[in-house]
């Protein structure tokens, strides 16, 4: 494609892939890759899986599209087991909450924050998050993320919003007003380079939200569904949330979302109070019951633990590697200063695609890894080796 046919919001694309399997990809020119990065973290059950490719064929051939004024087959089932993984952790509520499907997880967390508003009321609008978070690229997604750069080129942006430094008890605390209904957080913020709220940090904002009728959203786009090493990451601390957005791994790469929420804080939502033409459709949804049947049929979070401690323990070996931080299968791995004295992050990760492995410079000094669930120990030592290899010739 020419510059000409897209908007440049990605730059020029370095590769076009035409066919993916499992934990790897292949381009226009046939060569092979890794892929540790599944799309950022959304194949967790890698390319072309074939519960996921049998059951969107066969949706596909039945019924794509009818609208949200009608129900559908998939959505009871899928709705069942995402309420039930989301109240599983420790601290999980026994009463079932609601669910809203959305198409994307900039959705997810707008629909969120209006949940918020409309149960909280006028006078209670006010959401405060964290600096370093992303929660997406939507207008009041955006203000709701933490990055002040990411900010200047839409301002004035939404009235409403608060930042505190992260993983900072005292600091939120400060910023709680009457105003505030609302604390929106990451269990790990992803696109903030990799960095896991403390267990305890998340247990004493659970505390202040109970104390002062505080309402906690969690965002679990990224981290949700296993990739931590729970079903969600907030089920560390062992603490619910009241309100969760989720989306990314729920249809493997078929575009879906959805928000969770407490009986309580769903019943502000009536008839009208949000819609979307697409979310919710039988497509998404046959995608999403066969991605929920698969990743517990696997048992996805030990999974996640098991290959994560081991291509934690591989990458913490590799000279060049300062430190690897982050929770299962989604892990930064923190550039030695000699390295990134000479090369950013950035210009590793495109050192890594030439020689076949895909990862992305998160920050800087970090590169971000989120491979699939049905990664090979023998895959984790291939692209290790590709890494190392790199390193070595900083």
């Amino acid at each position: 494609m020419t510059r000409a046919t897209l908007m440049n919001n990605y730059g020029t694309p370095p590769v076009t892939f035409v066919r993916g399997d499992g934990a790897e990809l292949w381009d226009d020119r046939g060569r092979r890759y890794l892929d540790f990065l599944c799309g950022l973290a959304v194949t967790g059950l890698g390319h072309a899986h074939p519960a996921v490719t049998e059951a969107v064929a066969a949706q596909a051939a039945t019924l794509i599209h009818t609208s949200n004024l009608f129900a559908n087959q998939p959505t009871a089932e899928v709705v069942e087991t995402l309420d039930r993984l989301i109240r599983s952790g420790p601290g999980g509520d026994a009463e079932p909450g609601r669910i809203l499907f959305q198409n994307s997880g900039a959705e997810a967390v707008e629909a969120a924050l209006k949940l918020a508003r409309k149960h909280q009321g006028r006078g209670r609008h006010r959401v405060v998050s964290a600096y370093g978070s992303f929660h997406g690229r939507t207008l009041a997604a955006l203000a709701a993320t933490g990055q002040p750069s990411k900010h200047e080129p839409f301002q004035p942006m939404p009235e409403g919003f608060r930042h505190v430094p992260f993983d900072d008890i005292d600091a939120l605390e400060a910023a709680l007003d009457p105003s505030v209904g609302a604390v929106l957080l990451e269990s790990v913020q992803g696109e903030g380079g990799v960095v896991p709220a403390g267990d305890e940090y998340l247990r004493a904002v659970r505390r202040v939200c109970d104390e002062r009728g505080i309402l906690l959203v969690m965002d679990e786009i990224q981290t949700g569904l296993a990739r931590t090493g729970r079903w969600f990451g907030y089920q560390h601390a062992g603490v619910q949330p009241d309100i969760v957005a989720v989306a990314k791994a729920l249809g493997n790469g078929v575009p879906t979302g959805a928000v969770w929420a407490r009986s309580e804080p769903a019943a502000a939502f009536g008839p009208g109070d949000h819609g979307s033409t697409f979310a919710g459709q039988p497509l998404a949804l046959a995608a999403a019951r066969a991605v929920l049947a698969e990743l517990q049929a696997m048992d996805a979070p030990a999974t996640a633990r098991s290959l994560g401690d081991a291509l934690r323990d591989q990458l913490s070996a590799i000279d060049g590697v300062d430190r690897v931080r982050g929770r299962g299968l989604l892990l930064a791995v923190e550039l030695a200063e000699d390295v990134t004295a000479q090369r950013s992050a950035k210009d590793v990760a495109g050192a890594c695609l030439e020689r076949g492995l895909v990862v992305n410079g998160v920050t800087p000094t970090a590169l971000r890894l989120a491979p699939p669930f049905v990664l090979s120990h023998e895959q984790i030592a291939e692209g290790c080796a590709i890494l190392a290899a790199i390193l070595e010739n900083s």
